[in-house]
Formats: structure tokens, sequence, C-alpha cells
């Protein structure tokens, strides 16, 4: 899924992989992951993402390769955040060469909405999900139990920044994807569930129904 700083890739990915049975694969899940274990990784993209920018493609690469070396990726999966910009897209063609087809999506949110999203999300302390409706009642992570809060570079300075990186860095993948038969865009500013429909509809609308899984 290709999109924007709050355009819910994260929360329609982790729907759609458990209703097709095969794993939502998030990058920014694995780095989180590093940077709470304190990794060498984990220290070089904290310090990038806390001055909002992205995580070099040579770290990224390697990390989505090792992911999709496993087994549980056999029948297909979901990518969320990667890639993010042509160089990862190219390297990506070639980890999954023979695999079967891409299916791209591009989720379309207005700046201005984007903005008001993310200033006002919550995420869990300890697993790093995003707050579904229940848990911004709550306070409470649904999936973990631990508490929400905000992240620390979800204030408005710093998601411009992320939102014109985005524009200058992985927008060229829209036009580098547009041309394949696979590639679809949704509008995301729409209530969750008719995003879902619209993605679901997406995926299908591609005639690959012969395989099992959504890989981007």
């Amino acid at each position: 899924m290709i999109g924007p700083p709050g355009a819910g890739k994260g929360t329609q990915a982790e729907q759609i992989a458990r209703a097709r049975g095969i794993p939502k694969i998030s990058t920014g899940d694995i780095l989180r992951e590093a940077v709470q274990n304190d990794t060498e990784v984990g220290r070089r993209a904290q310090a990038i993402m806390s001055r909002g920018e992205l995580v070099n493609d040579d770290v990224m690469i390697g990390i989505v390769r090792e992911r999709l070396s496993r087994t549980d990726t056999a029948d297909g999966f979901v990518l969320d955040g990667f890639p993010r910009t042509v160089g990862q897209a190219s390297a990506l063609d070639e980890i999954v060469a023979g695999r079967g087809p891409l299916i791209v999506v591009e989720i379309v949110v207005p700046e201005a909405e984007l903005v008001r999203r993310l200033t006002t999300r919550m995420v869990c302390e300890a697993c790093g999900a995003n707050a579904d409706a229940e848990g911004a009642r709550t306070g409470t992570c649904q999936r973990c139990g631990a508490r929400l809060v905000q992240r620390s570079d979800d204030n408005e300075s710093v998601i411009r920044e992320r939102l014109k990186i985005y524009q200058r860095q992985t927008r060229p993948l829209v036009e580098y994807y547009q041309a394949s038969p696979t590639f679809r865009s949704v509008n995301g500013a729409q209530t969750p569930d008719r995003v879902r429909a619209a993605l679901l509809s997406a995926v299908l609308s591609t005639d690959s129904g012969a395989t099992k899984g959504v890989q981007r």
C-alpha cells in the first residue's frame, strides 16, 4: 500500500492480511522493535526518525529482504511502509521476482486531513499499534492492554516535514507503478469501512484471483 503518513495504511493492511490469512509486514513495526531493543539499527533509525526523515534505503531493503525470506510469506503478504522510494521499489521487484504479481494500491488523502489525523493520533507505548475507536475511548491498547500515548514525532512541524519528504521522495512511486495493470488508487478520506471496501474491490479488480496473497 502506498500512501502518506496518516493515510491509514497500517490499519487497512492489518485487516486485509487477517482476512486473507497472510502476514502483514510493517517496516514501522520492525523499526520500533529495533528501537525498543536498543539495537544498532534501532539507534540509527531513531536518530533519523526523530528529525522527521526517512530511514535510508540500504537499511530498509536489508530489513525487508530478510523478512520476506521467511516461510510464512510463501503464500503472499501485505507490505505496509515499503517501498517508499523508487530505489526500494526496484529492489523489491528483484526480491519477489518469480513469486507472483505485485498488487499496488495508493491511498489518497488531502494534506489538511492528514495533519488533523496525525496531530490527534494515539499509539500503544508498548507494541506501537495505532489506537482504534475503542482504544481511543479507554486509553488502553486493544492489542496488548498497555497505555496509549502520542508519538513524539506527531507534532505539527514534524508532520509537515514528513509530508514534504513524502511528496519529494515517495510520491514518484506512483509514477513508477501506475503503468502496471495491477496498480489502483482509492479515496482514503472516507470512513475506515468504506476505505476497506474500496481496497478489497481494487485488489479483486486486478484479476489476480488465482493468487492467494496480496503483495503490495
